[in-house]
């Protein structure tokens, strides 16, 4: 309402307009698309909030309708997030604008959204459906100011560095070994010294059933210390690198390219279902079917079922593939056993409601109802609505005068 106040008093005292008319965006264009007077549920979700309308013979019940704060705003920011923790070493790139591209070109709304996931986690699914977003890149970073001789230094060092890594761990793990091989002797030779009690309680605490598992536990691990002690000597005879031998230097084989590449994977179905499933950003809100469902369930079943006959889809929001099936689904789950519905998807989700308004306007054009004039503005005020078929209801305020 102070919108419209302020939206009035900026048309008619700053541009001296004749007369001004205020709608429901998602009205005009059911309008647009429906000969009125129709009965319809319209469902409408545009970037910053989404909409359930009900429409009774051509007329919106507005003490039903509600609002679900979620759209295409929270989407984009949502699939920011996403991207900037899969990929931290482009944050500057992965921006707000390329993110609604992202959105409007590669998302999609899953049938099954559970199912869909689980089929993501395929490997192969993964690699025929995954798309591949390139991000900009200069090719002259790559260049290295490095001489040949300080690159061959340098993977000399490299390697020196791998070896003596490898080297620790191997002899860490053969620490390891022959530490738990010695316990295991020693628990062996309680049973060739005839102490049977006192073997048989070390078996217990190392987790053994009898001695033939334990001297297959000493066996294997006798074997695995060998072997160590074999790498660790190999090692030690082949310190010495010949690198004129090795392949050659991979930083220039290195596809930078491929490096700025955004991988969208089961992002293209995570991110539009949030407003299916508002928990998985942490929004504590009813999605689009459990809100649907609430609203139906004030009206009577011969409602319902008029109601039900026209879910009506508009917005920015809703343009993504697969939207019209999944609310099928949707309603399926949610009617009784055998009745029917229908959607249908606006012509043009984003500007149907601009051309309702300019199918209104000019329909009505000659006529007085749903136009605020000057001389109605300047007696009522901005907050006055004049009430027509696309527009919302027009509540009075009553201003309290001070005693």
């Amino acid at each position: 309402m102070h919108s419209r106040q302020l939206m009035s008093e900026l048309l008619f005292e700053c541009y001296h307009i004749p007369k001004v008319s205020y709608g429901v965006d998602s009205l005009y264009s059911f309008y647009h698309n429906n000969k009125p007077p129709s009965t319809g549920l319209i469902i409408s979700s545009g970037y910053h909030c989404s909409h359930i309308l009900p429409v009774l013979n051509g007329r919106l019940d507005a003490h039903n309708s509600k609002r679900i704060n979620l759209g295409g705003c929270q989407a984009t920011s949502y699939m920011q997030r996403l991207l900037q923790l899969k990929y931290p070493g482009h944050l500057p790139a992965i921006t707000l604008s390329r993110m609604e591209e992202i959105l409007h070109e590669q998302c999609y709304i899953a049938g099954d959204y559970t199912e869909e996931l689980n089929l993501w986690k395929c490997p192969y699914f993964y690699e025929k459906n995954v798309h591949r977003m390139q991000l900009p890149f200069n090719n002259k970073l790559l260049a290295s100011t490095l001489t040949a001789e300080e690159k061959l230094e340098r993977r000399q060092q490299q390697i020196r560095r791998l070896q003596e890594l490898n080297a620790r761990r191997r002899e860490e793990k053969l620490q390891l070994d022959q530490e738990r091989l010695e316990r295991l002797l020693s628990i062996q030779e309680l049973l060739d010294e005839g102490m049977t009690e006192q073997f048989k309680r070390a078996l217990l605490e190392m987790n053994m059933d009898s001695a033939e598992e334990l001297q297959s536990y000493i066996n294997k691990l006798s074997l695995i210390v060998e072997q160590t002690k074999q790498k660790i000597l190999q090692a030690e005879v082949n310190v010495e690198v010949d690198v004129v031998d090795t392949k050659p230097d991979r930083i220039g084989q290195f596809n930078l390219a491929e490096y700025h590449q955004l991988h969208l994977g089961s992002e293209r179905i995570r991110v539009p279902e949030i407003i299916f499933q508002p928990s998985l950003i942490g929004e504590d809100q009813a999605g689009i079917a459990e809100t649907l469902q609430y609203i139906l369930d004030r009206y009577s079943k011969e409602e319902q079922n008029e109601l039900v006959h026209n879910v009506f889809l508009t917005g920015g929001n809703v343009m993504y593939p697969g939207m019209k099936t999944r609310m099928e689904r949707e309603l399926l789950a949610l009617r009784p056993f055998k009745s029917s519905f229908q959607v249908t998807v606006s012509s043009n989700p984003v500007l149907d409601a601009w051309f309702g308004a300019r199918d209104w306007a000019i329909e009505h054009k000659d006529q007085t109802e749903g136009w605020i004039t000057l001389a109605e503005y300047e007696e009522k005020g901005g907050e006055y609505l004049s009430e027509h078929t696309a527009s919302n209801i027009h509540v009075p305020m009553s201003i309290a005068k001070p005693t």
